[in-house]
Parts: structure tokens; C-alpha cells; sequence
């Protein structure tokens, strides 16, 4: 068995096959964009009654964010704090969608899922390299920390 992988050695070798200018700021406007979506399909799950009743604001993003959370925080304590911003800022965003907009949730999710995929195959056939979770299913939770490093990186603050 081998050593868990630090958030750095993670950063590298994703960072192997993102290279391209091109396929990087393809990744800026696309990994955010699948991670809320696939917060805001699994938020569309219904909730059975009898826990809907017990506790009116439960959703299923609840318990698939803090198991994403978990994943970042083994990696990385501030890391975790960043993709904790960014999850609440998604399920803002998810609500109020929910609330201000005629068109359910799970569409507008799953036809921006879609769209955000096919940039990022685009951006990896400009790259020349398959994307990272063809190689480890893990990557798919490092992209998020991976454009979240950079932010850190340019404010100063340490992962």
C-alpha cells in the first residue's frame, strides 16, 4: 500500500496534462460549473416525507457535501475551508434558482452539466492529453483544489 499523496504531488500530476492556456481557462469556467451542477442534481433528489417533515431543509447535498469535505480535508485543512465557501455559494445559487426561476433545478443542472463536459473534452483535445480522471477517478475532486491552489497561491495563503 502506498503513502497517501499530498495535495501538491496531486496538483503536479494533474497539472501534467493541463499545460494549454487554452484548455486551462476552458477548466476555470468548467470545473465550477460541473461541481454546482452535480450539486444541484443531487439537491434535486427527492426527500422522502417522513424526513422532509422531520427536517424540513434537508437535502441530499448535505450529505454529499461533507463527504466531499472529508476527501478535502485530508488533503488540505484550508483547501477544505475553500471548497466549503464554494459549496455554499453553490447551494445559494441552487436555492435561489429553485426559488426565482420556472425551469426545474435538475434541467438547467443537467443541460449545463453537459455543456461544461464537452468544453473540457474540447479543451483536452487542444491539449493533446486525455483528462486526468481517465487515469485516477480522485482527479474529478481534485480539479476544484487544483484552481483553488492558484488563488491561494496568488493571495499569499498557504494549503
Amino acid at each position: 500500500m502506498s503513502a497517501r499523496k499530498t495535495a501538491d504531488q496531486w496538483f503536479a500530476e494533474y497539472g501534467e496534462s493541463h499545460q494549454n492556456d487554452t484548455n486551462e481557462l476552458i477548466h476555470w469556467i468548467c470545473v465550477p460549473t460541473i461541481f454546482c451542477c452535480v450539486l444541484g442534481l443531487i439537491w434535486s433528489i427527492p426527500v422522502p416525507e417522513a424526513l422532509e417533515d422531520a427536517a424540513p431543509w434537508f437535502t441530499w447535498t448535505l450529505p454529499a457535501a461533507f463527504a466531499v469535505l472529508l476527501f478535502y480535508l485530508r488533503l488540505s485543512v484550508p483547501l477544505a475551508v475553500g471548497v466549503f465557501f464554494f459549496i455554499s455559494v453553490c447551494y445559494v445559487l441552487i436555492e435561489w434558482h429553485a426559488i426565482a426561476c420556472p425551469f426545474p433545478v435538475w434541467k438547467s443542472s443537467l443541460i449545463l452539466f453537459v455543456l461544461a463536459w464537452i468544453g473540457q473534452f474540447i479543451g483536452h483535445k487542444i491539449e493533446g492529453k486525455k483528462p486526468s480522471f481517465f487515469h485516477d477517478i480522485v482527479f474529478l475532486l481534485i480539479g476544484p483544489a487544483w484552481l483553488l491552489h492558484f488563488i491561494y497561491k496568488k493571495a499569499g495563503v498557504k494549503y
